[in-house]
Formats: C-alpha cells, sequence, structure tokens
C-alpha cells in the first residue's frame, strides 16, 4: 500500500469514527411549541401547566436539549393584555421560559414602540425573516428581532426561521406600519417573495451546517390567506424539516405536507388558548422527527407565584384611571329603558366615532347590543371601559358600497318603534340597531319594515317600502352629502357584525377587507378616548346627542 493510500484509509477511517461517535453523542431534541395563547394564561393547561410538562420533558432529557417557542399572537386577546400592552403576558412567559417567538399579526396591536419593548423586555429571542424595515436607518421599532437561529444539541444543529403572516398590515393597525407621511416602512414579504425569502435563509442556514431546519410561522391554512399560507410556503421551498404554524386555531397534530420537490414537511398547529401543547421530538440518530398534541392539569409552583403576583397587578391595573369623562353617558334614557338598541345615544355616538377615528374610514357602526355599560362622569378606569366593551370583538374595515349601508341601517331599523319605552320597558329594542359615526338619516316608523330575513333572522333583501329615509354621509365638522348607492365607502366595525353576520347582517361577508380583525373592542374605545379625545370626554363634544338618528 502506497503512502497516500495509507493516508487516505486512516482519514476514511477517521471520519468513520467520528460519525459513529456523534451519532452516539447525538441525544434526541424536544421543541415544545404553543400558538395564539391570546392572554389565555390560565385556560386549558395554562402557563402554569406548559412550565410543569417542560420541566418533566427536561428532567427526562437534559435541559440543553428541551426548546420552548411561541408561534404568534401570545399578547394581546384580553383586559390582561388590554391594561398593560402585553407586559403580564411577557412576564408570564418569562417565568415559563420561552426560548423563541415569533410576531403573530396581533403583537403589533399596541403600537410598534410598544411592541420595540416588548421585545427588549422578553427573554425570548423573537425571529422574523421576512419583515423589512425600509425607512431611516436606526430607527427599526423591530430591532432585536433576527431572522433565524441556529441551536446547537450537542453534536447536532437546528435552525429555527421565524416567518410572520404578512396579513399583518391589515389584521392589525395599518397606520403603525408607516411613517407620519403615511408612507409604508415596514414591508412584509409575500407571496413568490416570501417563498423565496424563507429559501434564502434555509439554503443559508443549510451551508452553516443546521442537520434540521424548523420554521416557526404565524401563517395558518385557513383559504382566505392563500397565497400566504403555510401550505403554500412549504409547496413552494425546499430544505424545510418541520413548520410549526400558527394564525388560523388549527388543531393539526400532525400532517405531511409535500415540498417543491415533492418531499415530506412535517407540519403541525396547536390550536388557541393553550388548548393543547405540542410536541415535537427530533431524534437525530434514526433521524426520526414526530409531532404530538398533549394536555395536562399538572402545575408548576414557581410560575403559580407569578400569575399570583400578576393577577394582583392586575386587579390593581383595572382599577387605574386612564382617562375622564365630564359627562355621564348611558345606555338607558332618562325612565331606565335600554334607549341603546333603539334610538341614538351619546354612549353610542362615542363608540361609533372610537371605530371610525381609529380605523380612519368614511363610517362606522356598532351595533346596540354590543354597548353594555355606562360611562360614568368622572374618572374612568380601565375596569369601566372593559364593561362597555366586553366581547372582545376586533376591529375591521371594508370596503362597501352605498347601496349595502342603505340595506344595512333598513336591517338595524326593522323593529324601531315611535315610541322608546312604555314608560318602563324598551320598544322595538333590538340589539343589532346601529350607533352610527358619519352618517346621519331618519326613520320612519309609518312604514312597515319590508326586511326580508331568513327563519334564523339573517338578512336576504328588501322587499318593499324602505323606512330609513334622508341618509347623508360625512359629519358634524365637515358638512354631509346624499349618500350614493352606486359609490364604495370605508365602513368600519368589528368582526362580530361585519364578518361572523352578527345580528343577521349578511351584506359584508364578500367585501374587500382592508383592516382585518385588528384591534380589540375595548382597545379601540381607550385608544380614542386618549389619543383622540386627550384623555377626556368633553361636555363640548359629547354632551348631547349629535341628531345622527331620527325617528318619525
Amino acid at each position: 500500500m502506497t503512502k497516500k493510500r495509507f493516508l487516505a484509509v486512516l482519514v476514511v477511517l477517521a471520519l468513520s469514527c467520528a460519525l459513529l461517535f456523534a451519532a452516539k453523542e447525538a441525544k434526541p431534541i424536544v421543541v415544545l411549541y404553543t400558538n395564539d395563547v391570546h392572554c389565555g394564561y390560565a385556560d386549558n393547561c395554562g402557563y402554569s401547566g406548559l412550565a410543569a410538562v417542560k420541566e418533566n420533558y427536561e428532567k427526562e432529557y437534559g435541559e440543553d436539549y428541551v426548546t420552548l417557542v411561541d408561534n404568534g399572537d401570545a399578547i394581546q386577546g384580553t383586559a390582561v393584555g388590554t391594561v398593560s400592552y402585553g407586559q403580564y403576558i411577557v412576564d408570564m412567559m418569562n417565568a415559563v421560559g420561552y426560548d423563541f417567538a415569533v410576531f403573530g399579526n396581533h403583537e403589533f396591536d399596541y403600537n410598534l414602540d410598544r411592541l420595540s419593548q416588548v421585545i427588549k423586555r422578553s427573554h425570548a429571542q423573537y425571529l422574523a425573516c421576512n419583515i423589512i424595515y425600509k425607512g431611516i436607518f436606526g430607527s427599526n421599532k423591530l430591532f432585536g428581532s433576527k431572522p433565524y437561529k441556529i441551536v446547537k444539541y450537542g453534536p447536532t444543529k437546528v435552525a429555527y426561521i421565524g416567518v410572520a403572516t404578512p396579513e399583518s398590515v391589515v389584521k392589525s393597525t395599518p397606520k403603525y406600519f408607516m411613517d407620519a407621511k403615511g408612507n409604508y416602512i415596514y414591508e412584509f414579504k409575500s407571496g413568490q417573495d416570501l417563498y423565496e425569502t424563507v429559501q434564502k435563509y434555509v439554503d443559508k442556514v443549510r451551508k452553516k451546517g443546521a442537520d434540521y431546519v424548523v420554521v416557526l410561522a404565524h401563517l395558518g391554512i385557513e383559504e382566505d390567506s392563500n397565497p400566504n399560507r403555510a401550505t403554500d410556503l412549504i409547496a413552494n421551498t425546499t430544505g424545510i424539516d418541520v413548520l410549526l404554524d400558527g394564525h388560523s386555531h388549527s388543531t393539526v397534530e400532525a400532517d405531511l405536507v409535500k415540498n417543491k420537490d415533492g418531499k415530506d414537511v412535517l407540519y403541525s398547529q396547536t390550536g388557541t388558548k393553550l388548548q393543547h401543547i405540542g410536541v415535537l421530538t427530533i431524534d437525530p440518530v434514526s433521524g426520526m422527527l414526530s409531532t404530538s398534541l398533549i394536555e395536562t392539569t399538572e402545575h408548576n409552583a414557581d410560575v403559580d407565584a407569578v400569575i399570583a403576583k400578576i393577577d394582583g397587578e392586575y386587579k390593581a391595573a383595572m382599577q387605574k384611571v386612564v382617562a375622564h369623562s365630564d359627562v355621564y353617558l348611558s345606555i338607558r334614557n332618562a325612565d331606565g329603558a335600554r334607549a341603546v338598541r333603539n334610538r341614538e345615544t351619546i354612549i353610542g355616538d362615542l363608540c361609533a366615532d372610537a371605530y371610525r377615528a381609529v380605523a380612519g374610514s368614511d363610517i362606522a357602526f356598532v351595533n346596540g347590543g354590543g354597548i353594555r355599560a355606562d360611562i360614568k362622569d368622572g374618572d374612568i378606569n380601565t375596569e369601566n371601559i372593559v364593561a362597555v366593551h366586553p366581547y372582545g370583538n376586533m376591529l375591521c374595515m371594508c370596503e362597501a358600497t352605498g347601496q349595502q349601508i342603505l340595506d344595512a341601517l333598513e336591517h338595524g331599523s326593522k323593529n324601531t318603534q315611535t315610541k322608546t319605552d312604555d314608560g318602563k320597558n324598551a320598544l322595538g329594542e333590538s340589539g343589532g340597531f346601529l350607533q352610527v359615526s358619519g352618517l346621519k338619516y331618519t326613520i320612519d316608523t309609518s312604514v312597515p319594515s319590508s326586511v326580508r330575513t331568513d327563519s334564523k333572522g339573517m338578512f336576504i333583501s328588501i322587499d318593499g317600502p324602505r323606512r330609513v329615509k334622508d341618509v347623508f354621509v360625512g359629519s358634524e365638522e365637515s358638512g354631509w352629502e346624499k349618500i350614493d348607492p352606486e359609490k364604495t365607502y370605508k365602513v368600519a366595525c368589528h368582526d362580530y357584525l361585519l364578518q361572523d353576520m352578527g345580528d343577521g347582517y349578511t351584506m359584508f361577508v364578500k367585501d374587500k377587507y382592508l383592516i382585518n380583525k385588528a384591534m380589540i373592542d375595548n382597545q379601540v374605545l381607550i385608544t380614542y378616548i386618549r389619543d383622540f379625545l386627550g384623555g377626556n370626554i368633553s361636555a363640548k363634544q359629547y354632551g348631547a346627542v349629535k341628531g345622527r338618528i331620527t325617528v318619525i
């Protein structure tokens, strides 16, 4: 044997021994995952249960071989998020021990300045490869997030790549992504650009020696998210081993989706509100990958203590004064009957104005049944605001024709009677009665309603004379112009009415949405009072109804 061949054999033997040694040293890796928790820290498994599960896996596999990730929409969804602008949830996530998190569209709901503070406070590394900052250098509010991170588990390298839904622009608040001049300074790579961007990072981490590539995404699999669904991304890329997802609140324990080369990619999603805890197991020795969804009733004492402390702070924060009102805004009339469901009210004007101002729409609706409590004169705390809008409906804005708006007004006033009450009880009240902004109109109760609905009360058509007359679009400040049935207007309300057909409103479901399930309803009201009214509801602005709805 020649010297050169002898040395080559030694090299081969050395490499073989190294590979055998590496395989022997390689240990199974566990990645725990959650998505769309939406402030549900005590729901279902709860953060305490998650911490207990994490601790159990760490004892079995070793702390260095267990990673915990969140796939977005963690910090918004209930008043505990609203009152702290996400901080309380981040503190709980820190206590549980999250390693990575991606941006869900609702991470942006408190504005980007606040999100930058969240990123700094979080112990988890935020990941997003497809959000591009186009503004002035140094002003990026998402500074601190990274496109990917490679983690070494012994000899095994796993790359985590973050992907945020391009729908964030319309499913949060569009102006948060703009500069003062209205120019977008954040770009979310979408469609083919999204596929190419993710592919670029997959190739990059592979070149850096990643043995496995795990995409942490907030994309979802709903049809209306096409072409930015997780399945679209998988089908148009190669090299991804696993995609852990969020956004569509789907419960998918384990699915195999073909990639661009026809190879299987493992896909999973846990539902919402900690219904399940996801468990991804990577076995480097066998090369096997598996996902499962588990439930638990266990608790972690340390996390329970953190939650108990935050609960105390939260209750105190709910009592914190956030605004003031010079006037008493009631859902009832002087006789005590519930007027918000059959007449224009001051509180109805306020709530509808909030939707119009925050969304930047031409017109806004709020169903009377969605306004649940008075705002008393004097100091206003967060609990007072949440009591007004307790349902957690989400801000939406669509493009609708004047004819659709006319149909909606007709539907909303179909039960309206000449008298508001009989001295005790409201007459003709309906949860679907519309409090409005950017509109004024007359309801002629002498005209019987010709609204046709199905057996479940869902709007079908108008089959006769209309009782809604003299409809104008505009405002008390700018003036009014007659509504044009053929013209398109920007209409703001919430998902319950516009998208979910709440109170039978079917006419807006198929419209184009410019804002889609963005800010939570009580946050809309707080934002309006704080940012647009300077923290005070004045008698000058809301001392009396605006005269938007006349009933004859």
